[in-house]
């Protein structure tokens, strides 16, 4: 059994009936994002393979495991050597968005799963994601008195419970223009025009104009 299918059945184990956004289908999405942004860059491939499939493994929002616990258990039972996997713990310690903490990975692995795993946050994908996450933490849809929170740092971002709409401005539209990569911002582009024509139908479906 080759490095990728096992990853591939410890990754669906983990997050067998996780239904928030967070799912198995999610790190696979994002791996093949990966690989298709990985196609165009100078990097190692089984560490982008690595890092994008496991990238939510420890995630905070899922789990409550230390020092990426549970990456580090599965690439050990996949056989990767310690230096190999710390690379992949290295990018994916820097993957996840935290607003205005969040970083730019050094390495190109870091940045391709980076790019891969916000890929997957926005477009029609993550319009979807965003409403059944918003609806797995029993937050509104939409309030119009309530408006978006800007500028937050990790501990608040982390701690906010506000609307899946204001969510758009607060995190998914910030994504595109912090692309790393020229192939993923081409993405983002694409992806950011459909979430903005999807909200101005939101709107208009909101107050009964259509």
């Amino acid at each position: 059994m080759d490095l990728e299918t096992r990853l591939l059945a410890s990754v669906k184990a983990l997050f067998a009936g996780e239904s928030s956004g967070h799912d198995a289908a999610h790190s696979i999405r994002v791996y093949r994002t990966a690989m298709r942004i990985a196609a165009q860059e100078p990097c190692d491939r089984e560490i982008v393979t690595l890092a994008s499939l496991l990238h939510d493994a420890d995630d905070v929002k899922l789990f409550r495991t230390e020092n990426f616990a549970n990456a580090r258990r599965i690439m050990a039972e996949c056989g990767v050597e310690n230096a190999r996997a710390e690379r992949a713990i290295e990018a994916i310690r820097t993957a996840s968005f935290k607003g205005t903490d969040s970083v730019v990975p050094e390495t190109i692995e870091g940045k391709i799963v980076q790019d891969a795993d916000r890929l997957d946050a926005i477009g029609a994908i993550g319009v979807a994601r965003a409403f059944a996450y918003g609806g797995a933490k029993g937050r509104a849809m939409y309030d119009p008195a309530v408006p978006p929170e800007m500028d937050m740092d990790e501990a608040r971002y982390r701690s906010h419970e506000g609307t899946t709409v204001n969510h758009f401005y607060e995190k998914l539209f910030l994504l595109r223009e912090r692309m790393n990569t020229a192939a993923a911002r081409e993405i983002a582009a694409r992806r950011e025009a459909f979430m903005r024509a999807f909200l101005e139908e939101f709107y208009a479906e909101w107050e009964g104009e259509r």
